[in-house]
């Protein structure tokens, strides 16, 4: 699987996505999240209409990939 090559864009947009999945996690149970919970279903759809899986082939675990990858360059920029 790492001889995939993810386009920058979308491996931002997963990035988007898991900030923001953290986001609405450590929110309090009480708390106005529908802005966090709006954005994920954006970034959700967004991430689910990119190109990249238009090719025929790609699979599932291409999509736990891209989480893989946006996860260990999430922690690079975090640092």
């Amino acid at each position: 699987m790492t001889s995939l090559h993810f386009p920058d864009d979308l491996l931002n947009l997963q990035a988007a996505w898991l900030r923001t999945y953290t986001d609405l996690a450590r929110q309090p149970a009480r708390a106005g999240t529908t802005t966090l919970r709006r954005r994920l279903i954006s970034l959700s759809c967004r991430i689910e209409a990119h190109p990249f899986w238009a090719v025929p082939g790609r699979s599932r675990a291409a999509r736990v990939e891209l989480r893989r990858r946006a996860r260990a360059r999430a922690w690079v920029t975090a640092a």
